[in-house]
This record gives C-alpha cells, sequence and structure tokens, in this order.
C-alpha cells in the first residue's frame, strides 16, 4: 500500500484567527550568531586548548518552515489503566488544535496491528473537528505491536507528493513494552526524519523508545510517568516543531597547519564525519533560540617565539525555513602564544565542562546499575552532585548549575532499590542523557523544575497545556495569538570579551553567498 494521498497546501484556506496565504508569503530564513570561546593566551611549549563553539538559532517564528506530524498512538490494551486512552485523547485535542493551515497531520495507531486513520491532513478548522472526533472514538484493545506502528508512521511521509521546503516528523507515543513477536521497533528504518517518543505512564519500557528517538534525524525521548502530564509533554514537542527556522545544518571545524591538531570534537550524539584536517556535524533542525555547543580539544605545538596563531576554522551551512541554502563565510579561533601566558576563567568554558561531566558521570552510573551494581552506580552520581555543588560562576551557581544537581539527586533518589531503579531510575537517567546528548528539551519528570533546552515558546505552551487540562472545551490560543505574544527577536550582542568572537550572519549578507 502506498500513502501518496497527502493533502496539497491550500493557501485560500482561512480559518477563524489565522490565513494561510499572509503566513506562506512571509517566510524568511533566520538569523544565526556563532560564538568561539577559549581561552585567549596560550604558553609556548605543547599544551591542550579547549575551544567552545556555541551556534545559535535567531529567526522570527512567523518564519517557521511548516511541519507534516505523523501521530504513532499505542492503543493496546494497558491503554484502559489509569484512564490512560481519556488522557491521550485530551492531549492529541490540545495538540490538533495548536496546528495551524500550514500544517499536515496524519494519524496511525497501533495495536495488534497498525491502521491509518487519517492521510495527511491539511489542518483546517473542519479537518481539525474531523480527526478529533475519529480520536475521541478510540477504544484500547490487544497487544503492542510497536514495529507495525512505527512502520506505517514513517511510510506516512516516505510517500507524500508535496515536501518541497516541509519539515517531516513522527510523534510515536508507548505506555507498555512491545510484543516482540511482531518484530522489533528499533530495526524500522527511519530515514531522515525526526521520531519523537512518550515514554507514557510507570509501566514504559525506555529501552526501545530512547534507542528509535536517537537513531532518527534529532528526534528525542521523553519520559512522562505521570499519565496527568501528557498534554504538557506534548506541548513541549510541539512547540519545538512549530519554531523551526533552520535546517539541514552541517558545522565544520578545521585545523590550521602547523599551528594546530584536532584530538577530539564532542558534539553529544550528532553525526560526525572526519578527514586528516577537519570534523564536520551534522545537527539537523534548529527551533528558533535553540543553541548547540560544540566542544573541541586542540593540541598547540612547542613555538620557540610569541606570536598570535589562527587554531581553528570554524564554517556550517544552512536551509532556511522555506529551503534556501546558505554558506556561512569562516570566522577562525586565535590564541595568543605567550612566555607567560595567563589563564583566565571563562564561565561558558566551566558550564559546558560541567555538563558535560554530569553526562558522562550519568553514563557511567546507568552501566554499573544496569548491571546490578546499584552501589557504585549511586556513587558515581553522588560523586557528580558534589563536584556540581562545588561550581560558581562569579561567585553563585548558574541555573544551569542548579537544575543539573536537581536532575541528578532525583536520579539518585531512584537508585535505593534495584526495582526502585528499574522502574523510575533507568528512565529518568535514559531521558536526562537523551536530552543532554541532543542539547534539545524533552520532557523528564517534573517540567516545572527541569527545563534545560527550553524555548520560550515551549515555556508558553507549557502554560497553556495547564490551562487546556483543566477547561478541554476552551481551544487553545491560535497560532497567530501565540505569534502576537513572542518577546521580540534577540539581538546580537554586540561588545563581548576578547577571547569572544562574534559573527553575525544575516539575510542580507548572504545575498550573493547562496549555493
Amino acid at each position: 500500500m502506498t500513502f501518496d494521498d497527502d493533502d496539497q497546501i491550500n493557501d485560500d484556506v482561512e480559518t477563524q484567527d489565522i490565513s494561510t496565504e499572509e503566513e506562506a508569503i512571509t517566510y524568511e530564513a533566520g538569523d544565526t550568531q556563532l560564538a568561539i570561546i577559549n581561552q585567549p593566551e596560550a604558553p609556548l611549549e605543547e599544551t591542550e586548548l579547549k575551544v567552545l563553539l556555541q551556534l545559535t538559532g535567531f529567526g522570527d517564528n512567523e518564519d517557521r518552515s511548516p511541519v507534516d506530524i505523523v501521530m504513532v498512538l499505542d492503543i493496546s490494551d494497558s491503554m484502559n489503566e489509569e484512564n490512560r486512552i481519556g488522557k491521550l485523547k485530551i492531549a492529541m485535542r490540545f495538540l490538533i488544535q495548536k496546528l495551524s493551515p500550514i500544517d499536515r497531520l496524519s494519524v496511525v495507531t497501533f495495536s495488534k496491528e497498525s491502521t491509518r486513520l487519517f492521510r495527511l491532513r491539511q489542518m483546517t478548522n473542519d479537518s481539525q473537528l474531523e480527526i478529533i472526533e475519529v480520536v475521541n472514538g478510540l477504544r484500547a484493545h490487544g497487544s503492542t505491536n510497536m514495529f507495525a506502528g512505527l512502520t506505517m508512521g514513517v511510510k506516512v511521509l516516505k510517500d507524500r507528493r508535496y515536501i518541497r521546503g516541509r519539515l517531516g516528523a513522527v510523534i510515536l507515543m508507548s505506555d507498555g513494552d512491545q510484543t516482540r513477536r511482531f518484530g522489533d521497533a528499533r530495526r524500522v528504518p527511519v530515514d531522515n526524519f525526526a521520531v519523537h517518543t512518550f515514554g507514557f505512564g510507570s509501566d514504559a519500557k525506555p529501552k526501545v523508545l530512547k534507542e528509535i528517538a536517537e537513531k532518527s534525524n534529532g528526534g528525542t525521548f521523553s519520559n512522562v510517568p505521570n499519565v496527568d502530564d501528557l498534554t504538557k509533554a506534548f506541548s513541549q514537542c510541539l512547540g519545538g516543531l512549530l519554531t523551526v527556522v533552520v535546517k539541514d545544518l552541517n558545522l565544520t571545524v578545521t585545523q590550521f597547519k602547523d599551528e594546530s591538531t584536532i584530538k577530539d570534537v564532542s558534539a553529544g550524539n550528532y553525526p560526525k564525519t572526519a578527514n586528516d584536517t577537519s570534523v564536520t556535524v551534522s545537527f539537523g533542525e534548529l527551533y528558533n533560540s535553540e543553541v548547540r555547543l560544540v566542544m573541541a580539544y586542540v593540541s598547540l605545538p612547542k613555538v620557540d617565539e610569541e606570536k598570535n596563531p589562527d587554531v581553528l576554522e570554524v564554517a556550517y551551512k544552512f536551509s532556511s525555513g522555506k529551503g534556501k541554502q546558505f554558506e556561512a563565510p569562516p570566522v577562525t579561533a586565535i590564541v595568543s602564544r605567550k612566555e607567560n601566558a595567563t589563564v583566565k576563567e571563562i564561565p561558558k568554558l566551566i558550564l559546558e565542562e560541567n555538563r558535560l561531566m554530569a553526562l558522562n558521570s550519568v553514563k557511567d552510573a546507568m552501566v554499573k546499575a544496569d548491571g546490578g551494581e546499584l552501589e557504585r552506580a549511586k556513587n558515581i552520581v553522588d560523586e557528580a552532585i558534589n563536584e556540581l555543588e562545588r561550581v560558581k560562576v562569579d561567585d553563585d551557581p548558574t541555573e544551569l548549575i542548579k537544575t543539573l544537581i536537581y536532575e541528578l539527586q532525583q536520579l539518585s533518589n531512584f537508585m535505593t532499590t534495584q526495582d526502585d531503579y528499574e522502574k523510575y531510575g533507568r528512565p529518568y537517567g535514559m531521558a536526562f542523557e537523551a536530552s543532554q546528548n541532543r542539547q534539545r528539551y524533552s520532557t523528564n519528570g517534573d517540567m516545572d523544575k527541569v527545563r534545560s533546552f527550553a524555548t520560550a515558546r515551549m515555556n508558553e505552551y507549557l502554560e497553556q497545556a495547564k490551562k487546556f487540562d483543566l477547561s478541554p472545551d476552551t481551544p487553545p490560543p491560535t497560532e497567530k495569538e501565540d505569534l502576537e505574544k513572542d518577546p521580540p527577536k534577540p539581538t546580537i550582542i554586540e561588545q563581548q570579551p576578547i577571547y569572544i568572537t562574534i559573527a553575525k550572519k544575516v539575510l542580507n549578507f548572504f545575498t550573493d553567498r547562496r549555493i
């Protein structure tokens, strides 16, 4: 069966609150800002240098990419427990009503078999009401053929006819373990699509869902143990998907002959390719105001005299929300080689080093815990907490450090017994690891306390979802209303210390540099 019956977007469609035609003609590529952060001085002898790259998407949300979302929903028998199926219907209602006519939605369900309830439908008022009515009629039954559900969901995106400038994503929700006799969902090829997975309820099995998300292009794994939190969790994922202003982002770092050697590049679990002199990281999409941090570990050779060499070249290319391609001119990291080099305290470097320390500690602890060494695992996490508590930037712990401490304390609490670890600790640790690796927000328990990587739109959607859960018959704000409430577009920082090089990439600058 081929799913090439997706709706063609009708630009003349109007709703009560938004004009698709107006949205379609106002899309422009977002700006980007690159910061290169490193120690300004290095000694004459052979030494190691850490170079932190900070790449941020600065666009208008009205310039976002239109999105095709395929919801892949578990409706197996276990969804009857704790009224999970009822909670799912409310969450779906919120998600459907937040989409605008430039977006399309398809719904796939799975239990013993998979069913496509709708083709990719343009989100007009009529189609929203139609889909909500069918979703409200869902009944939970049967086993959990996640393999069939994900296979069908990906196929809906692969078979599309109308794809120009459009983003494709799968949102997969399950409350239990897959029935393995049907096949392993981790083996489903997901192509170049993002698959955002949600473990719903305390019985969900995180390992399969995390692995599916990690092998996709920018997908996240969310841990939603409280069945009352699904609307809020969906809202956070949607807050990202509806603000994609940069696509196909690739960043390349290159060493300089006789001046530097790249030893390693830390960029989470994003794909990397390397040759003898350079490393390229493929990030995929950036949500508006999202940041990607890359730590390059560079070796500097011994030199005989003081000088100011270029030690690292940084270049990147991307596509706008419309799909126009741009290539930024390279910028360089510079260091002064001095006989009496001064080491400065650079807050951003300190914070990133400690974030990576916390991430690696959790990874190590999870390996120990999964191997039955729970006491050793808890000790690793507690040692990381102690290290974080000693971190002070400008004599005060930052919000990042406070959040990391809270998350690691939660994980440590879930390591009291093996049963607690398997039910609560493992999904919590996996969601933490997945989010930190992606540098992208994903739900992990208490959404008010854990906001790492959350964007302004996600924060707004969280409050909307809370209100919607209390009054599901009241529609949430439209996209037009969301745009009116968006904070002003950030301005590029004009003054920075010498060790930060800021390069603003503006559309006018790119006029003659289109690929």
